[in-house]
């Protein structure tokens, strides 16, 4: 193999998309997906994949310093592209401490083991973290985050993430540690697991269960599509320069409950379902604390240094999207059912 990579939770949703697109994409990279296979982590996501000849499973939590560092000495990978994290704001609000242990104490515990392994040879070798958007805090009615925000985090989730960034940048600056971290937008497509807002509401839908919206409904986000971040992730591996940001965004901003009528829209037109059958199951729900009102990002670095953009508009990916859940009804009831996570056993004895 020409190079191996270890890429960290590509169990979870935007890691299976990065696996797959780097397992396909590149048959001469050995390929390492490292995951813990918490309740997000979920192997079915790359079972067409999962016989390639350069794609290897291991099942290791980040947080296991131990662990991280024997597969770091089994592997010698050149590259490593970190995304296991926690990520879910609500979950962060319950238990906090959880995202210190993965998000802060994992990443350092990468950082340490790329560090002992690579050593000062740092030649054809890259660390790439993958963060949020979230870390910069939130915006008023204009303007966008860009490489230069201050960070300004208001959870409990984006500031373990914060945190994690600034170790990143830390090793960098004192021991010359090859870095590139991207901070990207709100994704949605296929293997999003149903704790976030696109896949909750698909599930609910077709469930014709109520469809939660938080506080107005007027909170506003970012969207991108995961393929199209998975592509950005590729271009800042290869191609980005040592020790620099690249903020990856949908230039797509949707309000909450407008996205939750579109959503009930299309959903209703693929099921054949009368018009407005769907929206009559919104229910306006107790605002979380700390909620950021608007997340909207300045992608243009990444659009002009390495000629990335997305490739489909929101309405067409969303469109995908719900055509992927209603194509794998089996995988969602998997999934909210809890059955996945019998699949490792299953595959690896």
């Amino acid at each position: 193999m020409k190079k191996t990579v270890i890429i960290t939770g590509g169990a979870g949703f935007i890691g299976s998309h990065v696996v797959r697109l780097f397992v396909t994409s590149y048959p001469e990279y050995r390929v390492v997906n490292l995951d813990a296979l918490t309740y997000a982590g979920n192997l079915e996501n790359l079972r067409d994949v999962e016989q390639a000849s350069n794609y290897i499973f291991e099942k290791v939590n980040i947080t296991d310093q131990t662990a991280v560092n024997a597969l770091f000495s089994k592997y010698q990978p050149e590259g490593v592209i970190h995304l296991a994290a926690e990520s879910h704001v609500d979950r962060s609000i319950t238990s906090p401490l959880d995202f210190v242990y993965t998000n802060v104490i994992g990443t350092v515990n990468l950082l340490n083991a790329a560090k002992e392994l690579w050593k000062d040879n740092y030649e054809g070798k890259r660390f790439h973290h993958v963060s949020t958007d979230e870390v910069y805090g939130a915006l008023g009615e204009t303007g966008f985050f860009t490489e230069e925000t201050k960070y300004d985090p208001h959870s409990p989730y984006s500031a373990s993430k914060a945190s994690s960034d600034h170790f990143v940048y830390a090793y960098a600056d004192t021991y010359g540690l090859p870095v590139v971290v991207t901070n990207c937008s709100n994704n949605y497509g296929p293997n999003h697991f149903p704790e976030k807002l696109i896949p909750l509401m698909i599930h609910n839908i077709l469930n014709n269960k109520p469809l939660p919206v938080y506080g107005d409904g007027k909170y506003t986000r970012d969207w991108l599509y995961v393929i199209d971040h998975a592509r950005a992730i590729d271009l800042v591996f290869h191609q980005g320069c040592a020790g620099e940001k690249y903020n990856v965004g949908g230039f797509n901003e949707w309000k909450n409950i407008d996205l939750v009528k579109l959503l009930c829209k299309q959903v209703d037109e693929k099921l054949g379902r009368p018009a407005g059958t769907s929206e009559q199951l919104i229910t306006f729900v107790k605002d979380r604390p700390g909620h950021d009102l608007r997340y909207a990002i300045d992608a243009s670095k990444i659009n002009k240094e390495l000629g990335w953009k997305p490739s489909v508009t929101f309405e067409e990916g969303l469109s995908k999207t719900i055509d992927w859940y209603l194509e794998n009804e089996e995988w969602l009831k998997h999934v909210t059912s809890g059955e996945y996570q019998q699949y490792y056993e299953k595959q690896y004895n």
